[in-house]
């Protein structure tokens, strides 16, 4: 069982994040499990196929309504030592819903039990005293039972560096491993310091890597809505002239369309006459709807983005006042909504679209800026 996402509902016009996961439900009416998806959410709603609270959740899993553990899974053997065992504990109705609780806080942005799992093994590592350990102790058992052989997130040692560590000089580990003893515990602490390290290693890996990315917090997303003007459009350029429906003239292949609209759907059309007839459409809509009833040209599909690029730096590089709208949005991310156009141009609710006008749009004003640019010196 694995958690999925991202999924969200909308409460009173606010996003609420979410995730899920696969359950069994108990059926009454055919005496037997079926797989279910439970629905989490930041705000601390659940749904399985009805909406639920904790409260409710914990007694649907304590009565085998609900259960995160497979109705068929064989029963674990008593005899098989957990030292040596590389395998979970069970999942438990009362672990499962630790583990939904904290997914809740972790969508909600706040702290998790690994968070504090990770803040309590610096502070020991910092104070290594009694009370640390026990603050330590406190946070690896706040790990839902079922998680914790991967709260380090080591596949190889899993979590016994914590396990030898919680154990007193002298005692068995789990009461079925190694005798624990000072050189144990210092190993255990050097495991710790080499995973610093390691992290620290790759941090000054990605800088360098990672070199040309943005210092400092990127800037809020352009989102280029899609707007009727009944009136006409401004006379003063703003933000709407990024838009396909712009009515300026393009030039592009030897003629002038009205828009990029109009030149978009005129260079689709499969025949000559209908690419006229688009081309003198009296409005970009007119031209797109005349445009999605004529047959389109071979091979459009992988054409188009290519075609589109190309329209967008004759619309930008033909008109400097537009491109100085497009160049004052910086390197803000472009989101080009809308439902008039196909969700391959625009960027969709809920992650649908593919945002290849806003994509292009942004390429096209790095291209302009490289135009303003001297080189090779880049003054």
């Amino acid at each position: 069982m694995s958690w999925r996402g991202p999924t969200h509902r909308v409460v009173d016009g606010e996003r609420i994040d979410g995730a899920w996961c696969h359950v069994w439900q108990w059926v009454p009416y055919s005496e037997d499990y079926v797989v279910e998806d439970l629905y989490v959410f930041a705000d601390g709603a659940v749904r399985c196929e009805k909406w639920l609270d904790l409260e409710e959740l914990a007694e649907s899993l304590a009565s085998g309504w609900i259960t995160a553990r497979s109705p068929w899974a064989p029963e674990p053997p008593a005899d098989v030592s957990k030292w040596r065992s590389r395998n979970p504990e069970v999942c438990t109705p009362d672990s499962f819903l630790l583990e939904v609780i904290d997914k809740i806080e972790e969508l909600g942005g706040r702290t998790t039990v690994r968070d504090r799992l990770m803040e309590a093994i610096r502070r020991y590592r910092r104070e290594r005293t009694e009370a640390s350990r026990e603050l330590l102790r406190a946070a690896y058992l706040g790990v839902p039972a079922h998680l914790r052989v991967y709260a380090l997130g080591d596949m190889d040692r899993q979590d016994r560096p914590l396990r030898i560590l919680l154990t007193d000089l002298g005692e068995a580990v789990d009461g079925d491993g190694p005798v624990v003893t000072a050189e144990m515990h210092r190993e255990a602490l050097e495991y710790f310091d080499r995973g610093d390290e390691s992290v620290e290693k790759h941090e000054e890996w990605r800088a360098v890597v990672h070199a040309d990315d943005r210092d400092g917090p990127v800037r809020p997303a352009l989102v280029s809505q899609e707007t009727v003007y009944p009136r006409g459009w401004p006379e003063t350029p703003g933000p709407f002239v990024l838009r396909n429906d712009y009515p300026v003239p393009v030039e592009f292949g030897g003629r002038t369309y009205p828009s990029v609209q109009h030149a978009y759907w005129a260079l689709s059309a499969a025949y000559p006459a209908d690419h006229d007839r688009i081309r003198a459409a009296a409005t970009p809509r007119n031209a797109h709807e005349l445009g999605g009833r004529a047959a389109r040209r071979d091979g459009w599909a992988e054409l188009r983005a290519g075609v589109m690029g190309e329209l967008l730096r004759a619309k930008f590089g033909q008109h400097p006042g537009l491109a100085d709208v497009l160049l004052s949005t910086g390197d803000a991310r472009i989101s080009y909504t809308g439902f008039y156009e196909a969700p391959y141009w625009t960027d969709g609710r809920d992650g649908q679209g593919r945002n290849w006008v806003g994509r292009l749009l942004e390429l096209v004003r790095s291209e302009l800026l490289v135009a303003r640019v001297s080189w090779p010196t880049g003054e």
